[in-house]
């Protein structure tokens, strides 16, 4: 059953490399981005449907905070789509639309943090695939309260703080994920990145960029 928590593997070589590229670009190189993220830290999503900012709090999980500073800070959310809305529920982001990247990314976990804070309207969290330690890039963002998910594992580390109309637009036409919906298969997202989903779920809304503020 495809939930929350399924982030699904895919087929593939993460750990190969194509010449020189790893040197060029740092998404390629999952280990070397190990930053300590500041103690509070804003991060500005321009987006297709218009801009939000989310404010993060590394005291409330800061192993989330620190991956997700490295992951803003070298641009790999950037041209992601919004892959999985459910009204009511959340929005999931956070496969790389570079399937090559993804495949570096799916084995690169972080140590779980314990739920300091609620799954409450406005928080993102990481997602996980119900195993110990099994973050890695994909993010949610709670429509509601989903308090519910706090004894889960699930750990937020962020809140919307400007601009969460604007989440609460994002295309959600497609509803869940295949199989158990007519949505994006991660399976698929995994593999052929935005080219899969550009060509059979054009509505999804994306990031265009994500920034650190005044970084």
């Amino acid at each position: 059953m495809l939930t929350l928590t399924a982030l699904a593997a895919c087929g593939g070589d993460s750990g190969g490399s194509s010449g020189g590229a790893a040197s060029d670009n740092p998404l390629l190189s999952p280990s070397s981005l190990n930053a300590t993220a500041p103690a509070q830290y804003q991060v500005r999503f321009q987006t297709s449907k218009g801009d939000f900012v989310v404010e993060v709090h590394r005291d409330w999980a800061p192993n989330g905070a620190d991956r997700f500073y490295n992951l803003v800070s070298n641009g790999f959310y950037d041209g992601v789509r919004f892959f999985r809305v459910i009204d009511g529920f959340m929005a999931q982001f956070g496969v790389n639309g570079d399937p090559q990247v993804s495949a570096r990314w799916r084995n690169a976990t972080i140590l779980d943090d314990p739920a300091a804070q609620s799954n409450v309207r406005g928080t993102l969290s990481f997602a996980a695939t119900g195993r110990p330690n099994s973050r890695t890039t994909q993010v949610f963002i709670n429509f509601r309260d989903n308090s519910n998910l706090d004894a889960m594992g699930f750990a937020p580390f962020a809140e919307v703080v400007d601009g969460m109309d604007v989440v609460d637009q994002l295309y959600s036409g497609y509803g869940e994920g295949a199989p158990n919906g007519q949505g994006p298969d991660q399976n698929r997202v995994q593999a052929q990145g935005n080219e899969y989903l550009q060509s059979d779920f054009p509505q999804l809304d994306s990031i265009e960029h994500a920034t650190i503020v005044g970084g």
